[in-house]
């Protein structure tokens, strides 16, 4: 039960860091977590799957509550973001023994693998333009909020023990 307790306790927390985030680029830099190509902050919070499977409701949760709550949020994306947050976070949960060089490399990209031709295609529906080129974009923001903070954010946690001491 007390397993259960924590794991609902961390996935609340990072659902509620998620949603914190997102506001903050947005209210710092207005739209910036919600145009074309993407660069939300919060989505370097996805490296939480690599250390805790409560990362994949949270995150998903956390996409939903900022969709839902977000003036110019699309109808899809309250189903679409929650759909590619959660297969994302799962996928890096799977993969996250998996390291090329000492870093969870195919992890990472999951965010990019999974948006990109889900949110790729709710673009083409509401906005038009070619389904490859908005999947492009989805693609570039989430590759490179991943690869460059996302990386940054593992290798602090890992280096300075911070995953295990809040996750185990």
């Amino acid at each position: 039960m007390r397993k259960n307790i924590r794991l609902l306790t961390h996935g609340a927390l990072i659902a509620a860091m998620y949603v914190a985030l997102t506001y903050l680029q947005n209210f710092l830099f207005p739209d910036s977590a919600s145009m074309a190509i993407q660069f939300r902050v919060s989505e370097a919070l996805c490296i939480l799957a690599f250390f805790t499977p409560a990362a994949i409701p949270g995150l998903a949760i956390g996409c939903l509550l900022f969709n839902i709550s977000y003036q110019f949020a699309l109808p899809l994306d309250f189903i679409i973001g929650t759909a590619a947050s959660a297969g994302a976070a799962g996928s890096m949960w799977a993969l996250r023994n998996v390291k090329i060089m000492g870093l969870p490399l195919p992890g990472l990209l999951m965010p990019a693998l999974w948006n990109a031709p889900l949110v790729g295609w709710e673009l083409s529906v509401y906005i038009g333009g070619a389904f490859w080129l908005n999947a492009l974009y989805v693609a570039i923001g989430e590759a490179a909020v991943l690869l460059i903070l996302g990386s940054l954010l593992y290798f602090v946690m890992e280096r300075r023990g911070i995953a295990k001491r809040l996750f185990s």
